[in-house]
């Protein structure tokens, strides 16, 4: 599991609090470097992970910046080209109607431009997964930390929601939830709640382990005979413990968001059409596969890669945070 390397307590002057042992005095002994240059060093030398975040950082900008990258290419993602269709429903030409004005090619039975509908799809799916995922790590926070740093019948309680979530049958439960909206209802917040709601358990597992390790560490137990309180010891002392954790926890669980949101679309209960949406143009490109094989590969690819490069970065990452698990690698 991830250390303690990228903590820090920032000194503050007058009292206990200017004697209160630093959180990274360990890191310091154990000859260790830390703080985020010695992260962005280790980070670097990392060629994966290098990778995976300017995939990372490319796909945001593109889901910034879809409505201008689809203007400057002069297609749209909502028109409908009927005359590019044959009598079949299925694209004119080769490779699904790849052409210069239609890069991607274009969508059957609709003839609506694919290129523009696989860029504001990044919008909508990075959306969803990056919403999600933070309703999700501030419930796990919430409860996870607490229930370790209060423990008592608190954990007992939080330790037993934690077990039902999680042998809750997620999907299930989002089909369902997700079927009883009405379709007035904005989707892409519905998605962010859904899948946030239903997302925290594992991480507020972890947090909850870590907490119980953190809160007896000799630093904390300084502090308190130094007279602090319990909150100031689980703001300064604890939680800065747990950052490189819940760092690395918020990056690796932003794919299978987006994963859960495509999973969603696919089965026909996620984003409503004509919202563009990975997950609905691989749904929908399944039923064309043998015609149109080439409805499925640029949605299929963009979700395959932007999941690939979140994993990667993560992994990276922890590493970077944590130097001893790379080393057994």
């Amino acid at each position: 599991m991830v250390a303690d390397d990228a903590a820090t307590s920032q000194p503050t002057t007058g009292g206990a609090a200017a004697s209160r042992p630093r959180a990274d005095d360990a890191d310091r002994a154990a000859g260790r470097p830390s703080g985020p240059r010695a992260v962005a060093r280790r980070l670097g030398r990392d060629r994966g992970a290098v990778v995976g975040a300017v995939i990372v950082v490319l796909t945001t900008l593109v889901a910034i910046l879809a409505p201008v990258i689809t203007r400057a290419v002069g297609v749209d993602a909502y028109s409908y080209n009927l005359d590019l269709l044959d009598d079949l429903g299925l694209p004119v030409g080769p490779f699904g109607g790849v052409s210069a004005a239609h890069p991607f090619g274009i969508e059957p039975q609709t003839g609506r431009d694919l290129f523009a509908i696989v860029v504001e799809g990044t919008r909508t799916s990075l959306s969803i997964g990056l919403g999600a995922t933070l309703l999700s790590m501030l419930i796990a926070i919430g409860l996870g930390v607490s229930a370790g740093y209060v423990g008592g019948w608190w954990d007992a309680l939080i330790s037993r929601i934690t077990d039902v979530t999680l042998g809750f049958p997620h999907l299930i439960f989002m089909i369902a939830i997700s079927a009883l909206i009405p379709a007035t209802a904005p989707r892409v917040l519905v998605m962010i709640v859904i899948i946030g709601v239903l997302g925290w358990p594992s991480t507020a597992r972890v947090l909850r382990s870590r907490t119980l390790a953190v809160r007896v560490r000799a630093f904390v137990g300084a502090s308190r005979a130094m007279g602090a309180s319990e909150l100031h010891v689980l703001l300064t002392q604890v939680l800065p413990n747990l950052v490189a954790t819940i760092i690395v926890f918020t990056t690796i669980s932003i794919p299978g968001k987006i994963t859960a949101e495509a999973a969603l679309s696919f089965l026909g209960v996620g984003v409503a059409p004509p919202t563009p949406s990975w997950g609905r143009s691989i749904g929908n490109a399944v039923t064309w596969v043998s015609t149109d094989p080439w409805y499925l590969l640029f949605p299929g690819a963009a979700l395959f890669l932007v999941s690939l490069a979140f994993n990667i970065f993560g992994d990276g990452l922890r590493d970077a945070l944590d130097p001893r698990t790379g080393e057994h690698r």
